[in-house]
Order: C-alpha cells, then sequence, then structure tokens
C-alpha cells in the first residue's frame, strides 16, 4: 500500500476565470504529468453556472 501513495498526488483545480479551487483529485505522477493535464480541463464553475478551464493548483 505504500508504494501507491508515491505514485500518486493529489491536487486541486483552479478555475482560470474566478480562481475558484473547486476540485480536488488525485493523479499519478510516477511517469510525469500527461500533457493533456497540464493543459487543463474543461470543468463546471459553480460560480459562473458554466464550463470553464480548470488548472492544476498544487498546494
Amino acid at each position: 500500500m505504500a508504494k501507491r501513495a508515491l505514485d500518486r498526488e493529489y491536487v486541486w483545480l483552479q478555475c482560470a476565470e474566478t480562481g475558484d479551487l473547486n476540485y480536488r483529485t488525485e493523479l499519478r505522477v510516477k511517469g510525469g504529468i500527461a500533457e493533456k493535464m497540464k493543459l487543463g480541463l474543461k470543468k463546471f464553475c459553480p460560480r459562473l453556472r458554466k464550463h470553464t478551464l480548470h488548472k492544476i493548483k498544487r498546494k
């Protein structure tokens, strides 16, 4: 079980328009972060009530 913890990391997804930290997710970082995740994901922003670009934010 300890090995799995080293392969993954918790990150926040931050809205590019409002700056809100809306989502917390777990990423696999062992082989590097995928290019798709580095660019960001389209997720729902509750404040704007629409889908916006969310980028990775590490705390």
